[in-house]
């Protein structure tokens, strides 16, 4: 349980991240097929919060990957 606790706590500051500096990616969140459950009552495990995590990271390294070649 400590470990998906821990796994809770680094998408939370992540989301918060991305919330607080890039509001523009944050209202696409929402949006992502990888956050929609395809079930009503969908096991949640460490796995699928890792990989859930994993998603908001590479999202997020996109974004700064687009948005700075766009600036240059």
């Amino acid at each position: 349980m400590k470990n998906l606790r821990n796994l809770l706590t680094k998408i939370t500051q992540l989301t918060t991240n991305i919330e607080t500096n890039y509001p523009e990616l944050y209202r696409s969140l929402e949006e992502n097929p990888l956050t929609i459950p395809a079930t009503d009552h969908p096991h949640i495990d460490k796995q699928i919060m890792e990989n859930y995590l994993e998603s908001l990271k590479q999202l997020l390294k996109h974004h700064l990957e687009t948005h700075s070649t766009k600036n240059k």
